[in-house]
């Protein structure tokens, strides 16, 4: 695939620079920068009094073990319940010079604002009102079937833990289905690290999903990694994951992050009303 300077330069900025590298006390992987506005409360002061709000999209897979559930008793339900606690992840940016010369990074402690095993989605909050000029497209929601088979894309994470870095493929499959869950295919290269990376249309550079799995093969006692056919979540899911957790704002500016913070608040609040119940309530 021949790209144009002007080409190579947009991949720059609106692939390469909005991806990040998500690290817990135990694991480490990718992430992408897919929003960054300034909060309702900041957004009609003047630019230097504005404060922004930053969010990220990852595996859930890559910050599972910063997610931990423990036992505590409960004096209103008498009983013990068991109760989740997110722990901080760390968000790395990296700043480049000269377009493409990568000078270092600066990290971030993050929030995980939600997320789902079985999609394998989580979307992370930065604990800064810092500006982030460099944030994904998201491929337009229900436009999904335009996206045909032998359209070129660029996967873009952190291999093997390494500073971000981009390859060129393109679209082979949008049917795989693993673990009762639709997977969409691509052949540009990714391996180890780059879950919760990002895939986009070479054409158009707009995000269509979550690098989230490789192929590997047994081979005796070995494995053999098949790096260009990689599995990633298709931007449905992360539609479908966005509205079931109530982050409508960061694609549909209807919806302010505040409005979705307290339709969030409030279902937490019922599903914690649950647990709270005592366990003989409404039984004859």
């Amino acid at each position: 695939m021949k790209l144009s300077e002007k080409e190579l330069k947009e991949i720059h900025k609106k692939v390469l620079y909005p991806v990040v590298r998500v690290r817990t006390e135990k694991a480490g992987g990718t992430g992408l920068i897919i929003y960054s506005k300034p909060t309702p409360e900041t957004k009609d002061l003047p630019e230097d009094e504005k404060e922004y709000e930053t969010y990220v999209i990852t595996c859930h897979h890559v910050i599972e073990d910063a997610i931990k559930f423990v036992k505590k008793w409960s004096s209103i339900a008498k009983r013990e319940i068991t109760v989740e606690d997110r722990q901080l992840v760390q968000v790395e940016v990296f700043k480049y010079e000269k377009l493409s010369r990568c000078i270092g990074g600066t990290t971030y402690q993050a929030e995980i604002v939600a997320w789902d095993k079985e999609l394998d989605i989580a979307v992370l909050k930065l604990r800064t009102s810092e500006k982030f000029k460099y944030v994904a497209k998201l491929y337009p929601k229900g436009q999904e079937d335009k996206i045909y088979l032998g359209r070129p894309t660029i996967a873009c994470g952190c291999s093997l833990g390494h500073e971000p870095l981009f390859t060129i493929g393109h679209l082979v499959a949008k049917h795989d289905v693993i673990e009762n869950k639709e997977y969409w295919m691509n052949t540009a290269n990714t391996i180890f690290g780059n879950s919760g990376g990002a895939v986009f249309l070479a054409d158009t550079l707009e995000y269509i999903g979550v690098t989230a799995r490789i192929t590997a093969l047994q081979l005796g006692f070995g494995v053999d990694v098949i790096t260009w056919m990689g599995f990633f979540v298709p931007i449905t899911s992360v539609y479908n994951f966005l509205d079931e957790n109530f982050l409508m704002f960061i694609y549909d500016p209807n919806y302010t992050s505040t409005q979705c913070a307290e339709m969030r608040k409030k279902k937490e609040e019922e599903e914690q009303r649950k647990l709270y119940l005592p366990e003989d309530l409404g039984k004859s």
